[in-house]
């Protein structure tokens, strides 16, 4: 969709539900499927709603996760394409990668104006798939004719810095200027070296230019659905393109979106660094808990996890509420805890986590989007609407992004993951001290 339309058309300013969860098991627990089940309840219940929604990635479609166009009557389709190749956006972002990496290579064979160290380069190429024998190799041999022998490596392409720019961009105007920003490496006296100081960003944005375009495909309910970039959640900030929420906001009364992993990592990331990189203000949240993961919170084993078991159940229950004690104090924002049910879920394990959340004063509805659609996620499509209406939405970020990095780094790790202080190893203090030598330190913390 042409992001000129942001300008073209009058907006709507829709309300923003966010969808998080507890921490979760190895194969996830459905904050998509949650996402596009709500999404899919709300426009049950007559409200004009689009999902936005990240795009997946060939190595976790491949490897233990499986594809992320979800299943049962959640999902969106054509579910084959947007697991597979979509639109070619990962394409492009993999080629602007590799792009700039051929380009300092041959920067430091055509004379290294710039001295960069071919022992300090950061920059890394990519591929987008699991594939570990490329994590580390020596490239550069064959002779003089091919290059300067040196250490290099692959990550997979949704782990390049180049995705996370992607998506946190608000124009084409505004990505060249970030792509200009990427530090490749250092010069042998310490200094920093950017992609600009190799003009790499103009021949990089041109890659991109149509990627940055949102993706508009639609859930099998029929209800518009953004899928539009995807960085993971443990390396950067974990949630789709600043484009395609924008988008979604402008046409739709209400737009659900989700945030990777955990509320601790994912949702603190939406939070603290989309949210305010672009002026975005969450009406409502969603924290997705499973059966299963309160009870691997609990200490079953994963290969247990399908065995009915109260105990661990109830263990688990203290994950849960420190989610929402985060949502609703931390950051301030209205919260509904969604059971997302399983087929082997039983009776009495589902009644546990109502009544002990119902005990504890935890607004919480249980979710059977995946056996039903939308028609399973209109509870919590209602709840969601009342706790918009009601207005109670004070929020705020964990940390002034003007504080130290330590300073920052001390607010989350003691706000939003309980810690009593944070101790920085002599490398680490090393690397702060250089961030911030080098214009770095009031930045969000990622």
């Amino acid at each position: 969709v042409d992001y000129n339309l942001l300008k073209k058309t009058p907006g709507k300013n829709g309300k923003l539900i966010l969808c998080t969860a507890i921490n979760p098991t190895p194969a996830g627990e459905g904050k998509t499927t949650t996402s596009i089940g709500v999404a899919d309840a709300l426009s049950k219940i007559g409200k004009n709603t689009i999902v936005a929604l990240r795009e997946p990635s060939l190595g976790p479609v491949f490897g233990v996760k499986g594809g992320a166009a979800v299943g049962g009557y959640a999902q969106v389709v054509p579910m084959e394409d947007i697991n597979l190749h979509f639109t070619g956006d990962f394409h492009a972002i993999g080629a602007a990668n590799n792009l700039l990496a051929a380009m300092i290579d041959n920067h430091i064979y055509h004379g290294n104006a710039l001295d960069i160290d071919p022992r300090r380069i950061v920059w890394r190429r990519c591929v987008d798939m699991n594939d570990r024998q490329l994590r580390f190799v020596v490239d550069g041999m064959g002779g003089k004719a091919n290059g300067m022998p040196r250490e290099d490596g692959f990550d997979i392409t949704v782990a390049s810095e180049i995705m996370a720019i992607f998506c946190l961009s608000s124009s084409i105007t505004d990505l060249k200027e970030r792509l200009a920003r990427i530090v490749i490496g250092y010069t042998r006296a310490g200094a920093p070296v950017t992609a600009g100081q190799i003009n790499a960003q103009g021949a990089m944005a041109a890659l991109l230019k149509d990627a940055l375009k949102p993706n508009l495909v639609q859930t099998l309910e029929g209800t518009p659905a953004f899928v539009h970039g995807g960085p993971f959640a443990n390396i950067a900030h974990g949630c789709n393109s600043i484009m395609a929420t924008r988008m979604a906001t402008h046409f739709a009364d209400y737009v659900v979106t989700e945030a990777g992993f955990g509320a601790d990592l994912g949702a603190e990331k939406f939070l603290d660094i989309k949210c305010r990189m672009a002026g975005l203000k969450p009406d409502a949240v969603v924290i997705v808990a499973t059966v299963r993961a309160l009870k691997y919170n609990g200490g079953v084993a994963k290969a247990d996890l399908n065995n009915e078991n109260l105990e661990a159940l109830e263990k688990g229950l203290p994950n849960l509420l420190k989610h929402v004690e985060n949502i609703t104090k931390v950051f301030k924002l209205p919260a509904v805890v969604a059971i997302n049910a399983f087929p082997f879920d039983t009776k009495a394990e589902l009644d546990l986590v109502e009544a002990k959340c119902k005990e504890l004063g935890v607004n919480v509805k249980l979710s059977e989007v995946w056996a039903k659609g939308g028609e399973g996620g209109v509870e919590v499509a209602k709840e969601v609407i009342r706790l918009i209406e009601a207005g109670e939405n004070n929020f705020q970020f964990a940390y002034d992004a003007e504080l130290p990095i330590r300073e920052k780094i001390r607010a989350i790790a003691q706000k939003v993951y309980g810690a009593d202080d944070v101790l920085f190893a002599d490398q680490a203090n090393k690397e702060i001290d250089e961030l911030e030598k080098n214009g770095f330190g009031k930045t969000p913390i990622c």
